[in-house]
């Protein structure tokens, strides 16, 4: 595997298509079994014959696509991946070996390949003579494939709490009326982000108080694109009226008020990316175990002064034991306040 040697003119050509590779990459579904993958051909001449993108699940992945447009002219040339080659045979063949069929001369590609099963690309190309150059701008395919990544490197999915609160931290009024805490551009934004997850996850609490349809919505109100996985957690028996139940999108039940159970089976479903938005019992039990890795929070200007809080107890007694969080975005949204933050590793000191 060659070394990468920055500010050489192949180098520069090499950032240049991944970018491209990356725009490409970026076309493709979230919230998907499968990464986001783009790849660019370059022909021996140095000009693009191919270019293509991972179109989800059960279709021709990126390498395959952009082969098929470059034709002969992929001899001899070079492809540009976001992520190593497979080599693996599941519903498609390895990538590495069509590339090693259409006879091309070298490979760069940006993220090592971190699945057990698929990895090994690389080696394949390498032994059958084709030169390869790793890690051109890998942490940008990293990102892109973030939650994807995360649950093969920790063998869990990603999860990520999002809640909607008052600014004094109350998600429903002493009647328990909560629609609506934020404006219609948060729920929009809420919609949004819904549809890059694969899951959205809530306790039987929350179905039985709310009868929460748990799908991704237009601004009319109806169901728009891919639908995640429903999940419903607890062992209270669930209404055959709710609305998790109907065909709107699949759903899943799970018998467990263990958080750890609970992604254990997810991960079995394939779901990598995981949307938490049960009320506070469930948050407080996916926090109390560890369970949260990014927490997304809208925050409302208004004040209630009593009703119910956005998070169940924690067990914590005293300031110094604060679950801190780690800000890297605070946007403002309407007339709401987003903020974006990962969950601070344990010992560390914040400012």
């Amino acid at each position: 595997m060659a070394d990468r040697e920055v500010n050489t003119p192949e180098h520069q050509r090499d950032v240049e298509l991944m970018r491209r590779a990356l725009r490409l990459a970026a076309r493709g579904p979230a919230g998907n079994p499968n990464p986001r993958v783009g790849a660019v051909i370059v022909g021996p001449g140095g000009l693009v014959v191919g270019e293509g993108f991972h179109e989800g699940a059960g279709t021709p992945h990126a390498e395959v696509m952009a082969l098929r447009q470059a034709g002969e002219g992929a001899r001899a040339g070079t492809a540009v991946v976001t992520l190593e080659p497979c080599a693996h045979t599941g519903r498609t063949g390895p990538c590495a070996l069509a590339l090693i069929e259409a006879g091309v001369a070298r490979v760069v590609y940006a993220q090592s390949d971190p699945t057990p099963s698929a990895s090994g690309g690389a080696a394949l190309l390498e032994a059958a003579g084709i030169r390869t150059t790793a890690g051109v701008l890998a942490q940008e395919s990293t990102v892109l494939n973030d939650a994807w990544t995360f649950s093969f490197v920790h063998g869990r999915p990603k999860v990520t709490w999002k809640f909607a609160a008052t600014l004094d931290g109350r998600c429903a009024a002493v009647d328990g009326s909560s629609r609506w805490i934020t404006g219609p551009q948060a729920r929009a934004d809420v919609h949004r982000l819904r549809a890059q997850c694969d899951a959205i996850l809530v306790g039987t609490g929350t179905v039985i108080a709310d009868d929460p349809a748990l799908t991704v919505r237009g601004p009319d109100g109806s169901t728009t694109g891919a639908q995640p996985l429903r999940v419903v957690m607890g062992l209270r028996p669930i209404p055959e009226t709710a609305r998790v139940r109907d065909s709107a999108a699949p759903t899943f039940l799970l018998a467990t008020r263990d958080p750890a159970q609970a992604l254990e089976a997810l991960g079995d479903q394939q779901i990598h990316h995981l949307w938490l938005e049960g009320g506070p019992t469930v948050a407080a039990a996916f926090l109390g175990a560890g369970l949260v890795d990014e927490v997304i929070a809208y925050l409302a200007p208004a004040l209630l002064g009593a009703g119910a809080p956005a998070l169940g107890d924690l067990g914590i007694r005293n300031i110094d034991q604060a679950l801190r969080l780690v800000p890297y975005e605070v946007t403002t949204i309407g007339s709401d306040i987003r903020i974006r933050a990962t969950v601070a590793t344990p010992g560390r000191e914040e400012g």
